[in-house]
């Protein structure tokens, strides 16, 4: 397997899938890297010589990926919360962000049903 950016890269797939991996690498992104690195996009990670990997490495280390970008969420994430805006309450109460109704969907951000009894006459 080969590491970078301190994860394992999947050695049977192909580097353009295989980058995607790595927090902060999509596949537009993945396929930038590896055409500035001179990689064909269709060969295997196993197929991949050192010097292929270590021009990969160097261009990752370039762009904020894994720890450093998650960590920098997190802060923006924090940073909402702490001013009191919108999006931060939202965040603290667990509700969607984006402007979604939340009478009949949103279980993913709500969480499991909660049902509340009705009152007996």
């Amino acid at each position: 397997m080969a590491r970078i950016a301190g994860i394992d890269i999947p050695r049977n797939k192909r580097g353009v899938i295989a980058l995607t991996y790595v927090y902060g690498i999509g596949h537009s992104r993945s396929a930038d890297i590896l055409s500035k690195a001179a990689v064909s996009e269709d060969k295997r990670v196993q197929d991949w010589s050192d010097e292929e990997i270590t021009k990969i490495r160097e261009i990752i280390s370039e762009i904020r990926v894994e720890g450093e970008l998650r960590s920098e969420v997190q802060m923006n994430i924090k940073r909402l919360m702490d001013i009191g805006c919108q999006r931060g309450i939202r965040h603290r109460l667990g509700l969607p962000l984006r402007g979604q109704r939340t009478k009949n969907n949103s279980r993913t951000r709500k969480g499991k049903r909660k049902t509340v009894a009705n009152k007996k006459k």
